[in-house]
């Protein structure tokens, strides 16, 4: 468990700011070339493959919302490697749904990365 706190301490935080500045800048990815793209992709591919390779932990519960987002980084990385010129998002209500869950994810991650640890009772 010490490994999932650790990595929603820091995953957590990340979603949020990036769930509230992608909202506060739709304007600029909808105009995104193909190199930045793919470099992104890149760069999402590499975290979701860190953490399913680090954290591919299966059971019920907020650690699963690592690994999950683990294997949805992955593809989505994937998908933008594969077809940079794709249409981006754009900022419809769906995109705003999605940045707002991911911010939700984000500050459940937060919580469960920052409360205090219970006692033992053992």
């Amino acid at each position: 468990m010490d490994t999932s706190r650790l990595i929603a301490s820091l995953a957590g935080p990340t979603l949020v700011a990036l769930g509230v500045t992608e909202a506060m800048n739709m304007h600029i990815f909808e105009a995104q070339t193909a190199p930045v793209v793919y470099l992104n992709g890149l760069v999402v591919f590499v975290a979701g493959l860190s953490l399913v390779r680090f954290h591919n932990v299966w059971v019920l519960g907020w650690p699963l919302l690592i690994t999950l987002m683990g294997w949805i980084l992955l593809a989505a990385g994937m998908f933008r490697m594969a077809l940079p010129e794709a249409q981006q998002a754009t900022a419809t209500p769906a995109t705003y749904v999605m940045l707002g869950a991911i911010t939700l994810v984000g500050i459940v991650l937060t919580i469960a990365g920052y409360r205090p640890r219970r006692a033992d009772t053992a």
